[in-house]
């Protein structure tokens, strides 16, 4: 007679094999879950042993040699090749960086604050500026220079808890991934929220009714931002609610906000009170570039936009992108190390042909980038309307060299622009 195959079970909490992912043992079986919980219980008694290497508490191993850290000029330097004009906001970016991976390096230093030592801030940004001026450029060039983790966010899904949404601890999730679950390298990374300007709350007073993606964000992303511990779920928060949470603690994380801010000059102006009119105007007095209003923004100009105070308290450095002008434009198109003109060349060098633009074909793609006010993406879009039939076509017909001039580039942008 067969004997019937015994059935292995967790001699700890009793459940079979189809109910677990893993049984150890032979005799006595011990499922993955019964020694996760017997190991978390040994960490919270303080008998389990840790390794140097793992630890977030032993801040002995630093990340990154902070003391090599580039100077604020050579930041500059290097974002020049990749970033054309915008010369204060770089300037106020490479110093921010630099103040912030300094207050790092002494953190890590093992140096505490005492009656004679100073303990450093944290200083977060705010970008404003119209939208293609390079806001996201200027923090992903920075972020590659000092090789960080860094992330995109966007601040429109964002919901208070308990809506229909994201919660604002997914940025710490995508950080996460970012750093490829490495949470003291995720812990001294930077976070770019884009999109800050589209939850501000709808008038400058408070919300009488509850704003969930306005001011009930900015509530929420008040301790992210200060520097606090925080229960991360590393998939995303409410799709898997059974995961077992990361504290992350946000301390040392930089952030960095942008927006456009659309509308922000009628409160600048009001608190100038500039009036364009006549050479006795308050602009012309005090020397205000009426044009370029943003350049005067300020903290009181964000809390009339609809910023709260305590968040706008927590992002002390603000900066402002000035509007590309034409030239800056043109500059754009061929000067920096990633020009979207070097990109195509580079395509179709691929193929092995070698591709020009003329002078007057470059000017058309500029002229059109103006009247679209859409900053450096109006350049792509352009540029990529008048060059789709060359790259559908280019690879089979073999030709050796293919001009773009202005002719070509009127026809082609008028047969596949949706500008």
């Amino acid at each position: 007679m067969e004997r019937k195959k015994t059935k292995k079970v967790c001699t700890l909490c009793g459940r079979g094999e189809p109910d677990v992912q893993l049984l150890m043992g032979q005799a006595g079986c011990v499922c993955v879950e019964c020694v996760e919980t017997a190991h978390r219980m040994l960490e919270e008694m303080g008998l389990a042993q840790t390794s140097n290497n793992t630890s977030r508490k032993a801040h002995t191993t630093a990340h990154k040699q902070w003391k090599e850290l580039p100077t604020p000029r050579a930041m500059k330097d290097y974002m020049d090749q990749y970033i054309v004009g915008q010369d204060e906001a770089k300037k106020h970016i490479a110093v921010a960086v630099y103040n912030h991976y300094k207050r790092l390096a002494q953190y890590q230093s093992g140096k505490k604050a005492t009656k004679d030592d100073v303990e450093i801030e944290k200083s977060n940004v705010v970008m404003v500026g119209m939208t293609g001026t390079g806001k996201t450029l200027i923090a992903k060039t920075i972020a590659r220079l000092i090789d960080v983790p860094f992330c995109i966010v966007d601040a429109t899904v964002f919901t208070q808890a308990g809506y229909v949404g994201e919660d604002v601890e997914s940025i710490l999730s995508r950080l996460l991934q970012a750093a490829d679950g490495d949470v003291e390298k995720a812990e001294q990374g930077i976070v770019f929220i884009d999109e800050i300007d589209k939850i501000a709350r709808k008038a400058d007073n408070p919300s009488i009714t509850r704003d969930v993606s306005g001011e009930g964000v900015q509530q929420s992303l008040l301790k992210l931002l200060e520097g606090s511990v925080v229960n991360v779920p590393p998939q995303g928060g409410r799709k898997h609610p059974e995961q077992k949470f990361i504290q992350v603690d946000t301390h040392n994380i930089l952030f960095i906000c942008g927006g456009a801010f659309d509308g922000i000059e009628r409160k600048i102006a009001q608190r100038l009170n500039t009036r364009t009119i006549g050479y006795n105007s308050v602009a012309h007095q005090r020397g205000v570039d009426a044009d370029n209003l943003l350049m005067h923004v300020d903290h009181t100009d964000l809390k009339h936009f609809g910023l709260i105070p305590e968040i706008i308290g927590r992002l002390p450095v603000i900066t402002a992108l000035r509007p590309l002008d034409r030239d800056t434009l043109r500059r754009i198109l061929t000067d920096p190390k990633n020009a979207i003109v070097k990109q195509y060349v580079r395509l179709l060098e691929m193929d092995d042909i070698r591709l020009t633009f003329t002078q007057d074909a470059l000017d058309f793609i500029v002229d059109k980038a103006m009247e679209c006010k859409l900053g450096a993406r109006g350049l792509r879009s352009i540029t990529e309307s008048i060059m789709t039939d060359a790259m559908f076509d280019a690879p089979e017909e073999k030709k050796k060299e293919l001009t773009i001039n202005k002719e070509y580039a009127e026809k082609h942008f008028l047969l596949h622009s949706t500008l």
